[in-house]
């Protein structure tokens, strides 16, 4: 049987890169990844049993805490398994032969936005910014058209592929080093 990991993002999303990398290091080659979208959820979940492990984001290098996380990590009792990091690398995705003339509004998960926000103030000082549950769903959403094709997102690189998007800009975190730590989270024992 695989192990049942919950992550907090979408398909594509640095949490399901986090499970990916948590696996390998942890030696785990069977497991299955469930897309709970949300740390409420991944928490809700590791305690309702229907999942093994929960992986979600706790603090960026740059953008700093993810609050999201904190207010989740107070409704639950849960073990920390482990505290991990990995390397987080923004891009700026758009609809295939949208120009960034185009672009009228940029969309993304808050924690990106932070991570971003120089880059944001120096390149689109004019643009509207919203903030959207996940950076995967984001990508995944202007993909389907549930997002205005004049919108731009942040998100990895992988979700380009995945959502047949454009990249824009790569590597547009102001930080060159940009790392976010994640927990591993079980129930408690």
């Amino acid at each position: 049987m695989p192990i049942i990991i919950g992550v907090s993002g979408n398909r594509g999303s640095f949490s399901e890169e986090a499970a990916t990398y948590y696996c390998h290091k942890e030696n785990i080659s069977e497991y299955q990844i469930e897309y709970l979208i949300g740390m409420d959820n991944v928490l809700n979940a590791l305690t309702a049993g229907k999942i093994e492990i929960g992986i979600f984001p706790i603090e960026n290098s740059n953008g700093g805490i993810v609050y999201e996380s904190v207010y989740a990590m107070s409704r639950y009792i849960f073990t920390i398994e482990q505290l991990f990091e990995i390397d987080i690398k923004m891009n700026l995705l758009g609809k295939p032969g949208v120009k960034t003339a185009d672009i009228k509004k940029i969309v993304s998960h808050q924690q990106a936005l932070r991570q971003c926000r120089m880059y944001l103030k120096r390149v689109w000082p004019e643009l509207e910014l919203e903030e959207y549950v996940d950076t995967a769903s984001a990508a995944k959403d202007l993909s389907e058209g549930k997002l205005d094709s004049t919108c731009a997102v942040i998100a990895p690189l992988v979700c380009a592929e995945l959502y047949g998007l454009d990249v824009l800009e790569a590597s547009i975190q102001d930080l060159k080093f940009n790392f976010t730590t994640f927990i591993a989270a079980r129930q408690p024992k």
